[in-house]
């Protein structure tokens, strides 16, 4: 039997600005993850990945906020390790069931852009979803797929470096903080402490007052959280909040997969 999109056997690399994420998408399912920072990755080379992508695979689906550096390299690696040329995600007007809401389309981020595709494709309904990353992001989308627009905020540990680089008595140690809990816990009882809960607090806020204005407008968004930090972020939501760690991977997944 002839291969089709629906069957393909897909590389698929999500590459941030902090780390480099893959899995296989294999049976309509994607299998065999992980991930590498860029700081190790400059290290070690790209034997992280190819010692665990597979070399027989029909094609290889990228979805790169990195730079056009690391887009050459990983073209060249997929090249002679799988024998497969590789495609660059792009932000659309109107695709996989999305319609992106920015003025100057290629202006959204393309994360973000294959996030919401991963996203809408399996909810099918009103949507907050949020990459809890570097920066976090926040997008809105209706039930009908039309993406409304979205907020852009420092991360976790950009907003504890902006506190360490513009005060002179708050120094950032680096140390990950313990998780506060659900109680007064949330208080810190050092400055770390106090800096790197107010600074999840301030997220969280965010997040809870996007989905409060969704709601007044009628909307009832389920809230998607992605992203190296959502796993903290989401203990302290109000709100119920759904996880889904590798959900650039599913929009990737969607676009191999996909006729439009």
């Amino acid at each position: 039997m002839a291969l089709t999109k629906r069957n393909a056997k897909a590389l698929l690399i999500d590459v941030g600005n902090t780390s480099l994420k893959w899995g296989v998408l294999a049976d309509n399912h994607i299998g065999k993850t992980g991930s590498i920072t860029h700081e190790r990755l400059k290290e070690t080379g790209f034997a992280a990945l190819t010692s665990k992508a597979p070399r027989s695979i029909d094609c290889a689906m990228v979805c790169n906020v990195a730079g056009a550096g690391i887009a050459s390299k990983l073209t060249g690696i997929i090249s002679v390790h799988c024998k497969v040329s590789t495609r660059f995600a792009a932000c659309e007007k109107s695709a996989y069931g999305v319609t992106n809401g920015y003025k100057q389309t290629r202006r959204l981020g393309v994360d973000r852009w294959v996030a919401m595709v991963g996203a809408f494709n399996e909810f099918k309904s009103a949507l907050c979803i949020v990459d809890a990353g570097t920066a976090v992001t926040i997008d809105a989308i209706d039930k009908t797929g039309s993406h409304l627009g979205g907020q852009i905020i420092p991360g976790l540990q950009l907003m504890g470096q902006a506190l360490s680089n513009r005060t002179s008595d708050i120094v950032a140690t680096g140390q990950r903080a313990k998780d506060p809990g659900d109680g007064l816990g949330i208080f810190g009882r050092s400055t770390n402490e106090a800096v790197a809960n107010g600074s999840l607090t301030a997220i969280c806020g965010a997040i809870e007052q996007a989905a409060k204005r969704m709601r007044a407008a009628s909307l009832r968004p389920k809230i998607v959280l992605t992203g190296g930090d959502a796993s903290r972020i989401l203990k302290q939501l109000n709100n119920n909040a759904i996880h889904r760690p590798h959900l650039v991977l599913q929009g990737l997944s969607i676009m191999v997969q996909s006729d439009k």
